[in-house]
């Protein structure tokens, strides 16, 4: 697919990850839609990207602000070409805390699905509707879900390795069912990016995560949306997952 006048919309674009791949997209001639939760931070990346570029507040966990904002999205553009699921949280901790032997703390359910509802649930939503968008516009497209290198099980993030094993296999689901609409998926799995998620880190854990690293550095958030462009142009990838962390393995 060629971007220019592409429409692409991204969730979770206000900040970090999201707009690094809008600002990307926007460069390489598409229009997108941004996507994230807060208001102000919308307004502020659109003025940042320029006359490509609208703001949608969202809440991707809401099927239906879902359902309406994906229909305003190809009402105002005429057609929507591409989604990239980048809405994303973390909210780390152990299945269980023990001391001495007792059980002193457990994962709440609340803390286990805050997580898959963002991370999956919204994927889902989203996806859905811009599939469904898609084939009612007669538009060929492309939808990206963002996963991680943690989807293969990382300690302390029960939630976060499921929600991300989860997106991979939707990736995979979606192809062989969209196919038939010209509509393909892709999948990235980065390492830790530079973000100001990980500004965050306590040194000592940067530190521990990036000896795992053959490359010894996290990602440049523009390293990741080039993958996304990469699957966006190339019009034999579909279902698969891209991996790309530096060598990474937790």
């Amino acid at each position: 697919m060629q971007l220019e006048d592409k429409v692409i919309a991204i969730t979770g674009a206000a900040q970090g990850l999201g707009f690094a791949m809008a600002q990307l997209f926007v460069e390489a001639g598409a229009r997108v839609a941004v996507l994230d939760r807060q208001e102000e931070g919308v307004n502020q990346a659109v003025q940042n990207l320029g006359g490509k570029a609208s703001g949608f507040v969202l809440d991707v966990t809401d099927e239906a602000g879902v359902e309406q904002t994906f229909a305003r999205i190809a009402e105002q553009f005429g057609a929507l070409h591409g989604l990239i699921n980048s809405a994303g949280i973390m909210r780390d901790g152990m299945l269980l805390k023990v001391k001495e032997g007792k059980v002193v703390d457990k994962m709440s359910l609340e803390q286990f699905r805050s997580v898959l509802d963002v991370n999956l649930t919204g994927s889902f939503l989203c996806g859905r509707e811009a599939a469904s968008q898609m084939v009612q516009t007669g538009s060929e497209g492309v939808i990206i879900n963002l996963a991680s290198v943690s989807r293969a099980g990382n300690a302390g993030q029960s939630n976060y390795s499921a929600s991300k094993a989860a997106v991979s296999s939707l990736t995979v689901t979606w192809a062989k069912e969209l196919a038939r609409f010209g509509i393909r998926t892709g999948c990235i799995a980065p390492g830790l990016v530079e973000t100001a998620m990980a500004a965050q880190m306590r040194p000592e854990m940067r530190e521990r995560f990036l000896s795992t690293v053959p490359l010894r550095r996290l990602a440049d958030p523009a390293e990741i949306a080039h993958a996304a462009r990469f699957i966006f142009e190339n019009d034999y990838f579909t279902g698969r997952v891209l991996e790309i962390d530096g060598g990474t393995r937790v």
